[in-house]
């Protein structure tokens, strides 16, 4: 189940104009479905300089570079520090996935301690991420016929009750699809074809697996032992992080 990551993917990261605090990577990769020619998705963190924040010219909240290299597809997309953390304070599941991603590119003692306070973050309120993340996808394999929004629909409720079940994250389809038998084909089309289409087959165990790990994810939301708002020690740690990262540069 390794992922490899292009070694060049550190120095694509570290050539963004501002300081970098992590770069990981996301998307298919993460995920454990890449195709052979899936795009390499780096999501990070940059720290805009004190000048840039209260002064009247203001840096770039999010920077965004495409490319390809070595005949991969590259997307960057990055999030000063400021911005990613009202995100990670927001449920939003999304960027709680860019700061725990295990294929870490870029690493700072900035990430390592966001990455500590990150526990006292997740909420009961994280399902919602998942669930609505799913309904999108779901419409949009029912609306093309392409198998790689059908697995985003799976991965993404089988995340949110595993997070919802036991507090921590995982992303993995590999790894959490053990109960879905047809997974493992699934898996070996899509690592085929980026867009190929979904099986015939597929979209009829799908007609009946989506909506019972649907109504799952609800149950495991009401049933969970995480608590419904975000640890206020967890917050004030985050905004003094924030605070001292800014004022350090």
């Amino acid at each position: 189940m390794t992922t490899v990551v292009p070694e060049w993917a550190a120095d694509a990261a570290t050539a963004l104009p501002y300081p970098l605090l992590f770069a990981t990577v996301s998307g298919a990769h993460l995920y454990g479905f890449a195709s052979r020619d899936s795009d390499l998705d780096l999501r990070a963190a940059h720290v805009l300089p004190p000048a840039e924040v209260v002064g009247l010219r203001t840096g770039p909240d999010t920077l965004e570079q495409s490319g390809v290299r070595d005949g991969v597809e590259l997307d960057i997309v990055s999030h000063d520090l400021l911005k990613f953390a009202k995100l990670l304070n927001s449920r939003n599941g999304y960027v709680l996935e860019q700061l725990l991603s295990p294929l870490v590119v870029v690493t700072t003692d900035v990430h390592r301690e966001l990455t500590s306070l990150a526990p006292g973050l997740i909420t009961s309120n994280h399902a919602h991420h998942y669930l609505g993340f799913a309904r999108t996808q779901e419409r949009l394999y029912h609306g093309t016929g392409q198998l790689k929004p059908a697995l985003y629909t799976l991965r993404v409720l089988l995340t949110g009750i595993h997070l919802m079940r036991t507090g921590t994250l995982e992303c993995d389809l590999r790894v959490l699809g053990g109960r879905l038998p047809y997974v493992p084909d699934l898996l070996a089309a899509k690592r085929e074809a980026e867009h190929g289409p979904l099986p015939a087959q597929a979209a009829a165990w799908l007609a009946a697996d989506v909506p019972a790990l649907r109504a799952e994810l609800e149950d495991a939301r009401d049933e969970t032992k995480l608590p419904g708002y975000a640890d206020p020690a967890a917050v004030s740690a985050l905004h003094d992080l924030v605070v001292r990262t800014r004022l350090s540069r």
